[in-house]
């Protein structure tokens, strides 16, 4: 049988804090873990990882200034 609703024992202030402090150590716990990761790809990439963002990044800023140049030209 379970407890009326006005019996059960809601979370202290004091549980809740704990449970926001643990959820905040394990996303920083995540991300630390995610950037060891990404700084181990990028040292076994030796330079091939840098000129693909280049090129990404440059095609993206060509794609979004031909967007802006359509939009004036259309107003």
């Amino acid at each position: 049988m379970t407890a009326p609703e006005s019996k059960r024992k809601m979370p202290s202030g004091r549980t809740r804090r704990r449970s926001r402090a643990q959820a905040l150590t394990e996303y920083s716990t995540l991300i630390a873990f995610v950037s060891v990761l990404i700084a181990l790809a990028f040292s076994f990439t030796e330079g091939k990882v840098a000129p693909a963002v280049s090129k990404a990044f440059h095609e993206t800023a060509k794609q979004l200034d031909a967007l802006s140049n359509a939009a004036t030209s259309a107003s």
